[in-house]
């Protein structure tokens, strides 16, 4: 019984020495003298951290396409994080609604391009949805390959016109 209570003891004593080695100590803040102005230190990793993340969130928000492959309606990680900001967005501002138009590039049939489209602007919205959007906030319409962005006819144009638009109403 002794041993056990010893072990107790030591695992206690270890546990409290350990945690006293970990903490963390703020540099307290430093008065200029020629100004009279305080300063805070250099390391205030929490608000430049924000500012990172506030600065990414707009940059994303600013992105009103998300792009596909070929014949795919799969969202991608980029056009994730663009639609996670949009459904962030739409959370803070409870009464705004939106249009999701869907594109396509020129190959395949008008029928075929209206199809995956439509396919494409209702993967973005149910991503939204799943993010917490009212679905009754988004419309969805296609535009097959109707309305293409890049009218060339190569690979660098098709990929622009492979894309769902998130539109703002007003």
């Amino acid at each position: 019984m002794k041993k056990i209570g010893l072990l107790v003891v030591a695992l206690s004593v270890l546990t409290i020495v350990g945690c006293a080695g970990t903490a963390k100590t703020e540099k307290p803040a430093v008065e200029d003298m020629s100004t009279g102005a305080e300063t805070r230190p250099a390391t205030d990793k929490g608000a430049t951290e924000a500012q990172a993340l506030a600065a990414r969130q707009a940059e994303l928000l600013a992105k009103t396409r998300v792009h596909f492959a070929f014949d795919s309606s799969t969202i991608d990680d980029e056009a994730r994080a663009i639609i996670e900001a949009h459904a962030s967005y739409l959370a803070a501002n409870p009464g705004t609604r939106l249009t999701l138009e869907g594109h396509c590039d020129e190959r395949g049939t008008r029928e075929y391009n209206l199809a995956l489209g439509e396919r494409r602007a209702q993967a973005v919205e149910k991503l939204m949805r799943v993010l917490g959007v009212d679905g009754k906030r988004i419309t969805t319409v296609s535009f097959g390959e109707e309305k293409p962005v890049d009218s060339e006819h190569n690979e660098s144009a098709w990929r622009q016109n492979r894309r769902a638009e998130i539109l703002y109403k007003k």
